[in-house]
């Protein structure tokens, strides 16, 4: 499993009811089921991610997380999961909105565009930078905002959230392995992962 999400696991309390919005090909939501015994569903557009969700024996929706998340009540789970999801996203303030009124506790993780590699890229190339976090070229990235830790932090505090807990990650080995990084996160992290609520 990769870096952030062994992360991201150890943030979560064991039974705790989980909705992991844009899950992929749900192996976070499998590890928690299996290790922490969550209740755990997820939303994912890619019929084929979602197909791989169902062969796993997991409960998981195929459609758009922006629609979809409409549907639920309030405070239906206790975290919902936001795993490199919130840069493909057009109104990341609304989707923030309407994870912590149907969850009691948010977790966020994004590829941060400030990491030193993309910066170097760009001053000595010109060229939008490609790295193995944001593997794309400009015209067909399926990201449409570049965050960086800094941003998110100030997103946050301008939406009236609060973090309540963060860490910046450097990762290697196709993001399978990582460290914390607590020096100049800003400019040596790959990854930044936050969870936000509306309370202390």
């Amino acid at each position: 499993m990769r870096y952030d999400l062994q992360i991201i696991a150890s943030w979560i309390e064991a039974g705790s009811r989980v909705i992991d919005l844009g899950c992929g090909e749900g192996n976070l939501l499998k590890y928690l089921i299996s290790h922490k015994q969550v209740v755990g569903t997820g939303i994912e557009r890619n019929e084929a991610k979602v197909a791989d969700c169902i062969a796993k024996g997991l409960s998981v929706l195929q459609g758009d997380i922006n629609e979809e998340v409409l549907d639920y009540p309030d405070d239906s789970f206790d975290y919902v999961i936001l795993s490199q999801t919130l840069q493909q996203v057009y109104e990341p303030d609304t989707l923030i909105r309407y994870m912590l009124r149907i969850g009691k506790r948010g977790i966020v993780s994004f590829p941060n565009f400030s990491h030193w590699g993309p910066r170097l890229q760009l001053l000595l190339s010109g060229y939008a930078p490609v790295t193995k976090q944001l593997p794309y070229e400009w015209y067909n990235t399926p990201n449409i905002r570049v965050i960086t830790i800094k941003d998110f932090r100030k997103f946050i505090r301008e939406v009236g959230f609060n973090i309540l807990k963060e860490v910046a990650i450097d990762t290697q080995a196709e993001d399978r392995y990582g460290k914390a990084i607590k020096v100049f996160p800003n400019l040596r992290a790959t990854y930044g992962i936050f969870l936000i609520g509306n309370g202390t």
